[in-house]
């Protein structure tokens, strides 16, 4: 993965937090990032480790079981059949991208009796590489969602399309607000919009203009991903 020194990422970790407002949550995405570096990160402060895939993240918590305040994170597409796992090893999952996958965590958080933090993936535009619900598909399924009572869903995560300008990707990321917003005023029982998980490495900036919670943040951490 990264080839850069403990040093560099702990002084790359700090300048970050340095210019965040406080309500903004850092997530250190960890796809390909080896456990040293993540426990580099977390010595310089980090506690949400964003993961894409679920074996990978399974195998890293075993080696990284003395952080007991760890948050983790799935943020990579979730297919049905590693949906149980994702419920034992996920704090949180951020890429609930239709209400199939929903309503099948939901089962399966009844019968671990668990209730893990959700987010509902949502796309914006049009994007053959990424998944989630259009929005008048959101608005339709959301009397469905509201009985996942099983799921704690808190919010809305967004992937833009790689490529855009920036007031592209701004006008992206405040759609997705508007639409949080629009899904708040429907006065749901159970389906509450807290949280928007949007922004990476080269426009989170613009995301937390638009009124992002959580940023998800890889290459500006840990360098340049090494395939």
């Amino acid at each position: 993965m990264q080839s850069l020194s403990s040093s560099a990422i702990a002084a790359r970790i700090a300048q970050i937090q340095s210019t965040l407002p406080p309500h903004v949550r850092l997530m250190a995405v960890t796809k390909t990032v080896s456990v040293e570096a993540m426990r580099v990160a977390y010595a310089a402060g980090i506690r949400d480790f964003g993961e894409n895939r679920v074996q990978e993240a399974i195998a890293k918590q075993a080696k990284l079981q003395d952080l007991t305040d760890v948050t983790w994170h799935l943020i990579g597409h979730l297919q049905r059949n590693k949906a149980a796992k994702a419920v034992q090893h996920f704090d949180w999952i951020h890429s609930v991208d239709s209400l199939a996958i929903a309503q099948r965590l939901n089962d399966l958080a009844a019968q671990q009796q668990q209730t893990p933090t959700v987010c509902l993936q949502v796309k914006l535009l049009p994007d053959p590489n990424k998944y989630g619900w259009q929005p008048a598909e959101l608005l339709n399924d959301l009397p469905q969602l509201d009985t996942c009572t099983h799921l704690n869903i808190v919010g809305l995560m967004v992937i833009p399309p790689y490529g855009l300008a920036p007031s592209e990707a701004l006008a992206v990321f405040q759609r997705a607000r508007d639409l949080a917003d629009q899904i708040r005023r429907q006065s749901l029982t159970h389906l509450q919009m807290h949280h928007l998980s949007m922004g990476m490495s080269g426009d989170y900036q613009l995301a937390i203009q638009a009124g992002a919670t959580i940023i998800r943040l890889g290459q500006i951490i840990f360098g340049e991903r090494q395939t």
